[in-house]
C-alpha cells in the first residue's frame, strides 16, 4: 500500500503521484516522516527539503518555502507559498541569491529579511545538488 501525495504551489501542482514515504521539515518539529498509516497530521511547513520517496527506488526533492502539510487516510497534501522541483532550479540564480544574502548579513547581522533570503538560497540548492 502507498500514500496519495500532492504538492500544490500557486504556480499549481508540481507533484500529484504515490510515495513510500514523504518526509517533510515543519516548524518547531524538525524533519517528520510520513509512511502509510500515519496518524491524521496538520503541520506548518519551514522552509527545507520535501523528499518523496516513490515506488521503484525513484525520488523527487523538493525544495520549499512556508506553507501546510497534512495527512489523513494515506494521503499527504502540501501547500507551499513558493516550491521548487529539483529539475528546474537554476542553480546560478540560487547561488547568486545566496551571495547577496551573505552580503548583506555581512552588513547588517541583524537582517531577519536577509537571513530568510540566504535560507532559501541554501534550501534550493540543496534541492538542486540532491
Amino acid at each position: 500500500m502507498t500514500l496519495q501525495v500532492e504538492l500544490v504551489s500557486p504556480e499549481g501542482i508540481l507533484f500529484e503521484g504515490e510515495a513510500d514515504m514523504v518526509i517533510a521539515r515543519t516548524v518547531g518539529g524538525g524533519d517528520i516522516a510520513f509512511l502509510t498509516g500515519h496518524v491524521s497530521f496538520v503541520g506548518t511547513l519551514a522552509a527545507g527539503l520535501v523528499k518523496i520517496l516513490q515506488p521503484g527506488n525513484q525520488s523527487q526533492l523538493i525544495a520549499t518555502h512556508r506553507g501546510f502539510v497534512s495527512v489523513s487516510h494515506d494521503r499527504v497534501s502540501i501547500l507551499s507559498d513558493v516550491a521548487e522541483l529539483s529539475a528546474t532550479i537554476d542553480v546560478a540564480r540560487a547561488e547568486a541569491a545566496k551571495a547577496r544574502a551573505e552580503e548583506e548579513l555581512r552588513a547588517h547581522s541583524d537582517d531577519d529579511e536577509a537571513r530568510a533570503s540566504l535560507r532559501r538560497a541554501e534550501v534550493r540548492l540543496q534541492a538542486a545538488r540532491g
